[in-house]
């Protein structure tokens, strides 16, 4: 069992930065590999980014390549999702979830076990 909290949301002006954490409980964390996705009003969920449970492989979707980092610290069972030149189109919930350490697409939210709450990402323009 892994619960998982997000946060780091907020509101920022577009071309700001926000760096998101995502917190694990449980002893295994180190065995799931991790992802990020957003749902924005009135759409349906999307893939953001996600990296491999050892850390060594990233995913991000276009929509943010260059502009987005998912790194995690295994020691402290947290992942970041660093946000730079944030658009308005970034607004969203952003969720952080949990799948299997075999998982190797990690971009479909069937793979993900376990998700957080959530955190809102306001940018304004």
């Amino acid at each position: 069992q892994v619960q998982l909290v997000e946060s780091g949301g907020g509101l920022v002006q577009a071309g700001g930065s926000l760096r998101l954490s995502c917190a694990a409980s449980g002893r295994t964390f180190s065995s799931y590999a991790m992802g990020w996705f957003r749902q924005a009003p009135g759409k349906e969920r999307e893939f953001v980014a996600a990296i491999s449970w050892s850390g060594g492989n990233t995913y991000y979707a276009d929509s943010v390549k260059g502009r987005f980092t998912m790194s995690r610290d295994n020691a402290k069972n947290t992942v970041y999702l660093q946000m730079n030149s944030l658009k308005p189109e970034d607004t969203a919930v952003y969720y952080c979830a949990a799948a299997p350490y075999y998982s190797d697409y990690l971009r479909e939210g069937y793979e993900y076990d376990y998700w957080g709450q959530g955190t809102q990402v306001t940018v304004s323009s």
